[in-house]
């Protein structure tokens, strides 16, 4: 007589270890580390747009849900680096390099679980997408719970930051109210790729480390090329290893957000 049951057996068996493999921190560890790697962003960071990269994005995410698997990293995997051969390339000539931090976020995301902080990532960097395209700019890379960010054009970026602070104020998630630290430094760092090296971009980075909740700062390179009169200007201490002595710094806020 034969056994029908076992090959139902079977297949349960093999169903059970794929989704053992699929939920795997190991497994998702290393997809994750590995996509990382990719070029473009290296975070849910998907825009809303219309984009065909985009859209699949989006179905990539509804199917594989918010918490974490091997399946949603591979897809997302694959749609990052079809989004990074299709995306508009990094600004040429002197530009505007923007760094961003959520304050508080890294003390947060211990308290609460993966599928709150993917999803305020990824609406971080919805936003983020959303207001930097809104202004011309590009954004370069993402970095964990921050983003570099390029413009050609130096009072948008001003704006542009102003912007996207109030925006990531608006969003709420489990007590946390997002607040976003914001550094701009103007020069002509090296193009590599779609990315940008070498010492101006380290300065635009140690000047957002210094920027409090909500703030913005920017040397005095970036209020040299900008239209000063459009902002209230408001000079700040500033010292930071690995940048040259005597930069100067400012806290500036765009008249109309008084």
């Amino acid at each position: 007589m034969i056994d029908e049951s076992r090959p139902a057996g079977l297949w349960g068996r093999a169903g059970a270890r794929v989704r053992q493999v699929n939920q795997s921190r190991r497994v998702v560890g290393a997809l994750r580390g590995a996509r990382r790697m990719l070029p473009g962003s290296g975070e849910v960071a998907f825009a809303g747009s219309g984009k065909p990269a985009d859209r699949v994005a989006r179905l990539v995410l509804q199917a594989a849900g918010d918490r974490p698997s091997a399946v949603r990293e591979l897809g997302l995997a694959t749609v990052q680096a079809w989004r990074a051969l299709t995306s508009k390339g990094a600004v040429d000539g002197a530009v505007t390099i923007m760094f961003t931090d959520l304050v508080g976020f890294s003390s947060w995301a211990l308290r609460v679980g993966d599928d709150q902080v993917l999803r305020l990532l990824r609406q971080f960097f919805e936003v983020t997408d959303d207001v930097v395209g809104g202004f011309g700019g590009v954004v370069v890379k993402s970095l964990g719970d921050g983003a570099m960010v390029a413009f050609s054009d130096v009072d948008k970026a001003v704006e542009a930051a102003a912007a996207l602070g109030s925006a990531v104020n608006a969003l709420h998630h489990d007590g946390y109210r997002p607040s976003l630290r914001v550094g701009l430094h103007r020069g002509r760092p090296r193009k590599v790729g779609r990315d940008y090296v070498g010492v101006d971009v380290n300065i635009a980075a140690r000047v957002a480390d210094a920027a409090g909740g909500g703030e913005v700062l920017v040397t005095g390179q970036v209020l040299d090329a900008a239209e000063r009169d459009r902002y209230v200007v408001r000079s700040r201490r500033f010292r930071a290893k690995g940048v040259p002595k005597g930069t100067a710094v400012f806290a500036v806020v765009p008249h109309h957000g008084r």
